[in-house]
């Protein structure tokens, strides 16, 4: 019988896919329900043109997950041939080939039909021209056409259904039962269930503001527009930067008059082999409505439950502010953090450093990466984030941690005081600390190019810390399946007994 305390893995797409075996095998040990957070907010690529013609949410990341959990085991010919149907891509080189190759998947000649047993190709193939009738309607040659290049067929399905069931969770629901996957066991839930899109904006330390996933993660284009440095945080923070170069006002879209160019644009082309460095760190990301404004967007209430109903939380590898962060910052997710049951939340480290946890002058350490979902958690409640002081235990002298310091000081030195006030200033390795508040483990790789774990310095926020000993390939390190299970394994207790958190904190592995 399933434990009525589940398992909540806050991830993205493509990073995490890599370890779902891994959270498998602890979701079979502990017998519970294991659920990935998702989120949505994702406007590059193919996912760009199915919001500009179609609206609504980012869904490459939710697709993905789903595709990658379609059961290997028994091997089954039909499965795999639906797993080649919704990972396929389609033409990058030319639209028209596209177009044609979409057209053959439609009329049901194309050969990835093959070895799909026919009910269930016709009841896909519904969606498919569904999706296409409502291409054609929305189609304005020359200007407002739909653009194939590269689009997912998974997500043209996922966004058929969505169309024909006017929820997106149904179209999850209808995806997942067609890939076979254990609904009882296994969810993927959305960060935010909603039929309209959602974007993200974040702001570096330096004042700048990017506006949209893609631009954040890996730029197609530069989005600079120039802001007056002397307004205030707060004032800049509602005042995007965008770039109007290469708009076409004549195309007829999905979005509303007047909304940010950057949101508009035509299938949004990228690569994350070349990106550059951003001019300063992230220091928070927020959502925005059409016109660029900040607002604070409540969560899927199933991610809510989730978490209030978890035994424990795992914060997966992926990008930090557009895979994690972006699910942790709607409201009611802080407070379901905080309050949660769930003794461990651990923080798996990514065996690299990207883009958004630089630059590369001043990369993140470990606990700029545990900051950072803290600092997520207390803006979901509403609180503005001030650093976190802690005294010695020796002499009581005022201490920030040294990462922070150098990026912080400069804007926030005249809020020291106020923060002793505003927040409780705990000992080192205090249960009460705002940072095990949101994080009590961080498991991580050892090697070159991994972020820097100081171990102490972790320890004295009551963060326990575990290090294993991974692959190396050219893009960083990796983690070995086994050894991460045996950690996870280690961390939460293997048959969840009552001394489990003892004991997690004496399998604090060195390999």
């Amino acid at each position: 019988m399933l434990s009525t305390k589940g398992i909540v893995v806050f991830s993205g797409g493509s990073a995490a896919n890599s370890l779902v075996d891994v959270f498998e095998a602890v979701r079979e040990n502990k017998d519970c329900i294991l659920s990935y957070v998702i989120p949505i907010s994702d406007n590059g690529g193919s996912s760009s043109e199915l919001i500009r013609v179609f609206g609504g949410p980012g869904i490459g990341d939710v697709r993905s997950r789903l595709v990658r959990l379609i059961p290997t085991e028994p091997p089954s010919p039909e499965r795999s041939a639906i797993s080649s149907l919704f990972n396929h891509r389609l033409s990058s080189t030319s639209s028209a080939e596209a177009a044609a190759e979409w057209q053959m998947i439609v009329s049901g000649t194309s050969e990835l039909w093959t070895a799909i047993p026919s009910a269930k190709k016709e009841l896909i193939r519904s969606f498919f021209n569904l999706l296409n009738l409502e291409i054609l309607k929305r189609s304005r040659p020359p200007t407002s056409t739909f653009d194939f290049t590269s689009a997912s067929v998974g997500n043209l399905f996922l966004t058929g259904a969505r169309l024909f069931s006017g929820s997106f969770e149904s179209a999850i629901y209808l995806l997942s039962s067609i890939c076979g996957i254990p609904d009882g066991e296994v969810r993927v839930i959305p960060s935010i269930n909603s039929n309209f899109s959602h974007h993200i904006a974040a702001e570096l330390a330096n004042g700048d503001i990017i506006v949209g996933q893609n631009n954040i993660s890996h730029p197609a284009a530069a989005t600079a527009l120039d802001i007056p440095p002397t307004l205030p945080p707060s004032v800049r923070s509602t005042r995007p930067r965008y770039s109007i170069d290469h708009f076409d006002a004549d195309i007829e879209d999905a979005n509303l008059p007047g909304s940010l160019p950057t949101l508009r644009q035509r299938n949004i082309k990228f690569t994350k082999d070349k990106d550059e460095d951003l001019p300063a760190r992230i220091e928070r990301v927020w959502y925005i409505n059409p016109y660029g404004q900040e607002i604070l967007r409540p969560a899927n209430p199933r991610v809510i439950t989730a978490v209030k109903n978890a035994q424990a939380i795992i914060y997966s590898i992926g990008s930090l502010y557009t895979s994690i962060v972006p699910s942790i910052v709607l409201k009611g997710v802080g407070e379901a953090l905080r309050s949660t049951p769930a003794r461990q939340k651990i923080l798996i480290l990514n065996g690299s450093l990207d883009r958004e946890v630089g630059p590369s002058s001043h990369p993140f350490t470990a606990f700029d990466f545990v900051e950072a979902i803290a600092r997520a958690g207390e803006q979901s409640r509403g609180l503005a984030w001030r650093p976190i002081l802690h005294t010695s235990r020796s002499d009581d002298t005022l201490t920030t941690s040294p990462s922070s310091a150098a990026a912080s000081l400069g804007r926030h030195g005249d809020y020291l005081t106020q923060t002793m006030k505003a927040h409780s200033v705990v000992h080192p390795g205090n249960a009460n600390s705002i940072y095990r508040q949101y994080v009590t483990h961080v498991i991580h790789l050892s090697g070159e190019g991994t972020p820097l774990v100081d171990r102490e310095h972790l320890s004295s926020f009551g963060i326990d810390c575990v290090k294993l000993y991974g692959r190396k390939n050219p893009k960083g390190m990796t983690y070995d399946s086994k050894a991460l299970i045996g950690a996870i394994e280690a961390i939460l207790g293997r048959r969840g007994d009552s001394m489990a958190a003892s004991r997690s904190r004496r399998n604090t592995l060195d390999g």
